[in-house]
């Protein structure tokens, strides 16, 4: 079974970037398993912090990290980049300095927006990030999802026949992609 973390850049308990995690762990190959690590708890990266003793929040995310085979960012787009809890989660596991949690996980972007270009900004803004964290990032197919609020109804289902089966070509696309990096 391939371990995945998933980590969502939009921090409202019921919202649509959320729905949409959710939604494509049930379109993804049943060989995968998806830990929601939770990245809203973590203190702002700040080195006088990390000590020996660092905060317990960032430990329990390093060691969330460490676990997994592979990494699935879900976000919204704020201001054309990526929410500040998400820049935050890449600062805390990639530090201390030379023991990054991230070097080699094979990584997944999917971006999202009530607008048409559905993150487009947020997804190649942390792009960047990861390139130096030396995380594989799958290239292709690119997934910007928008229109958000008229993807799901009441229950959380997908509305579109087309989007559903975008996003579950795209997730055969990741898992392909992190057994081919693992």
């Amino acid at each position: 079974m391939t371990r995945i973390a998933l980590l969502v850049g939009s921090l409202r308990k019921d919202s649509q970037t959320l729905k949409l995690a959710k939604a494509l762990t049930k379109l993804a190959p049943a060989d995968m398993a998806f830990d929601f690590v939770q990245i809203g708890d973590l203190p702002f990266f700040n080195e006088d912090l990390d000590t020996d003793t660092p905060p317990a929040a960032w430990t329990r995310f390093r060691n969330d990290i460490k676990a997994v085979d592979g990494v699935l960012f879900v976000t919204p787009e704020y201001n054309r980049s990526v929410p500040a809890a998400i820049k935050n989660a890449l600062d805390v596991g990639s530090r201390p300095y030379g023991a990054s949690v991230w070097g080699g996980k094979p990584a997944g972007i999917v971006t999202a927006s009530p607008s048409g270009l559905g993150g487009f900004g947020a997804n190649h803004h942390l792009r960047q990030p990861l390139v130096f964290l030396n995380m594989p990032t799958m290239q292709q197919p690119e997934a910007y999802i928008g229109n958000l609020w008229n993807l799901f109804d009441e229950d959380g289902n997908i509305v579109t026949e087309g989007t559903e089966a975008f996003l579950k070509s795209w997730m055969e696309a990741y898992a392909k992609w992190v057994a081919d990096h693992i």
